[in-house]
């Protein structure tokens, strides 16, 4: 983990961006040989999930924007890296019903851009299960995708702006296509693939790498706005055909505009997609943790 440098946030934006150092409470899990996977614990609150119309270029998907309940839990406080992904890939399938038709196998190497403590990407929501799976089994704890409620009100960490940073964003605080700009920020620079993790200011809750970098699946089937939607983060799920339906992303990549990256953004796509802009981190319950 990188501890970011402090700095006061540049007069010439105009708007507030910066970030405050706050202590978390972590775990790690010990996968072998040296690697570890780090948690962090999300406290339990409230907050309103969506973009408020107000917001500069909300998008229909992000509304009605509604309170919703989030009871504590674990979120990796990165982005599975790709030493992660190889010390689970290298265990043995689990076992599941072969109804769900979920892939068993692993690629040890499926990222474009290589690197331990990279994003691991190229993984499809099936991919990412299947990884939790063998985590849970591997570890005696239950771990999953994150619910998109569990995701933004994580992202938020207790902000209303439209980034965790603030009203805008900057390449100085994430990895995204600097050559767009997003409210009054200004243009910076276009990294053209996935960065180490942590390699930007944390959250006010601990996390890294929330905006940009790599898009994270989320449990959720998709839905085409809120109408509806619980109000207890619980995943909003199709009782049929799950594994055929579209599921969530969030958080933006290194290849998109700002606007992508804002904290209530809603990405959808087949569970079986794979590409270089996409990872995942990975969730647990306190009630199951210790």
């Amino acid at each position: 983990m990188q501890t970011p440098t402090t700095k006061n946030s540049p007069s010439e934006y105009r708007v507030f961006i910066g970030y405050r150092y706050a202590q978390a409470q972590c775990f790690a899990e010990d996968l072998g040989n040296g690697v570890q996977l780090e948690m962090t614990l999300i406290p339990a609150g409230e907050f309103l999930m969506g973009s408020p119309e107000d917001e500069p270029e909300p998008q229909d998907e992000e509304s009605p924007q509604h309170r919703v309940s989030v009871p504590q839990f674990f979120l990796g406080t990165y982005p599975v890296t790709q030493a992660q992904w190889r010390a689970l890939a290298n265990l043995p399938k689990y076992e599941r019903d072969p109804s769900t038709r979920l892939r068993a196998s692993l690629n040890p190497n499926p990222s474009r851009f290589s690197g331990d403590n990279r994003p691991v990407e190229r993984v499809s929501w099936y991919d990412a299960v299947e990884f939790c799976q063998r985590l849970s089994h591997y570890t005696g704890r239950d771990y999953r995708l994150p619910s998109e409620a569990e995701w933004e009100y994580a992202c938020r960490a207790g902000t209303q702006t439209p980034f965790s940073f603030g009203e805008t964003i900057t390449t100085e605080l994430a990895n995204y296509d600097g050559t767009y700009v997003y409210g009054r920020g200004k243009k910076g620079e276009y990294r053209a693939e996935t960065t180490d993790v942590g390699n930007f200011p944390a959250n006010n809750f601990g996390l890294f790498d929330m905006h940009g970098n790599v898009w994270e699946w989320c449990t959720d089937d998709w839905h085409k706005n809120y109408e509806g939607a619980p109000t207890n983060s619980s995943a909003w799920l199709d009782s049929k055909n799950r594994t055929e339906t579209e599921k969530l992303l969030r958080g933006g990549s290194w290849n998109v505009n700002p606007l992508y990256c804002r904290s209530a953004v809603r990405l959808r796509n087949r569970p079986d997609y794979s590409v270089d802009v996409i990872g995942f981190r990975v969730a647990c319950d306190v009630a199951r943790t210790f």
